[in-house]
């Protein structure tokens, strides 16, 4: 076989997406679901055709495509949209994430497993993954108070994420080493890695509206946008600091001091299509299917009082905020997809409980396969059934 180069794959990796992404169409599921598909039969999973090394070459990819999506969150962030919905967002952003920790947590020490190793997987249960969602939405041109707050949750749901985990493990790396004085950094570095990436993306957001003052054509503010994603996911990997955080806090500040938001959105989502597409291609192709032989009780467990833990949590938050029917309904279901915030938390959570590293590992990528393959439909679903699909 003629070895490929990485153009030839990405060729592949768009052409195969387009095509599954069309028949994904046909069977009435979203084009998202196709293009993980497609990938997952590219990738070394399956056919082989792209191997894992050239996959590593790709996480520019998701990179920018996360920070693009983080961006166009952000400038829903209005500070008349906090006004008008109040509180309802942040409450249930936090607890459906608090839930679902403490269902899965609950679950696996009745189970019979160890408290740390029950606590430091649990803590990943709180994390969801907004591209496959957002992607949905933007698909189906979804409108309505469940996509409404469907988007701030999901938005919010990264820092509720990082807090639960960094607690989580500290409590964690209590049990597995008493006495040990390294704790206090466990717990402050998740505010830190939040706070820091809020107070930065303000100031980029800030900056933004300079360049906008002397470049009024399409294709200038589009190299301007490019330039300051580009640059909020670099200051974030130099400092440490969450670029999904950074780029949303970014496209808030810039919503609330800028008039042209929504043309600046318009501008991006015309160059963005082919890099969604390749960063949920590239998502399939890293799915991993020799690793559901392996998930055993504890991956039944988390798999499935996840999904509970984030409907009860939603349905809590909705309830409490008196919100519209609908949310309490269908906001839970929508919440299911988890990708790459879990996968880099699995990585730490192996070196605080290093004898589970294995286990907790194979659990989350099975996860994440599962998650991401009937996310996507899920989330269409509740959508529709909340009425705010047309078709």
């Amino acid at each position: 076989m003629i070895p490929l180069n990485t153009y030839m794959y990405l060729a592949l990796m768009i052409l195969f997406g387009m095509f599954f992404g069309r028949m994904a169409k046909h069977v009435g599921l979203p084009n998202v679901t196709g293009y993980l598909v497609g990938g997952l039969l590219l990738g070394p999973s399956v056919l082989g055709i792209v191997p894992a090394d050239a996959l590593s070459g790709f996480d520019i990819i998701s990179e920018v495509a996360l920070g693009f999506i983080a961006f166009t969150i952000g400038n829903e962030f209005k500070i008349s949209y906090f006004k008008r919905v109040g509180r309802a967002p942040i409450v249930i952003a936090f607890l459906e994430a608090f839930v679902a920790v403490i269902f899965v947590i609950s679950a696996l020490l009745i189970a019979g497993f160890q408290l740390p190793f029950s606590i430091v997987l649990g803590s990943i249960a709180a994390a969801t993954a907004p591209a496959a969602t957002i992607m949905v939405i933007k698909q189906y041109n979804a409108k309505g108070p469940v996509t409404e707050t469907l988007l701030s949750v999901v938005a919010l749901d990264d820092a509720a994420a990082l807090i639960l985990f960094g607690i989580s493990v500290a409590i964690g790396q209590a049990l597995m080493s008493p006495g040990d004085t390294a704790i206090l950094p466990l717990v402050i570095k998740p505010f830190i890695e939040i706070f820091g990436a809020i107070i930065c993306g303000f100031l980029f957001g800030l900056l933004f509206t300079l360049p906008l003052r002397y470049f009024k054509k399409s294709g200038n503010r589009l190299s301007i946008i490019v330039g300051f994603i580009f640059a909020g996911i670099g200051i974030s990997k130099m400092f440490g600091l969450s670029s999904l955080l950074l780029c949303m806090a970014m496209g808030a500040a810039l919503a609330n001091v800028s008039s042209v938001t929504k043309e600046l959105v318009k501008i991006s989502d015309s160059i963005t299509p082919p890099i969604f597409l390749l960063f949920f291609v590239t998502s399939g192709a890293e799915l991993q299917l020799s690793v559901l032989p392996s998930i055993g009780v504890a991956g039944v467990i988390y798999v499935i009082f996840r999904v509970i833990g984030k409907y009860a949590g939603a349905y809590f938050g909705a309830v409490l905020c008196k919100t519209d029917k609908n949310i309490k309904k269908y906001l839970g279901p929508a919440l299911i997809p988890q990708a790459g915030v879990a996968i880099g938390l699995s990585l730490v959570a192996t070196t605080v409980v290093p004898q589970f590293a294995n286990e907790i590992r194979g659990i989350i990528l099975c996860g994440t396969l599962i998650y991401e393959m009937i996310g996507p439909g899920v989330a269409k679903w509740s959508l529709k059934k909340a009425g705010e699909i047309c078709g």
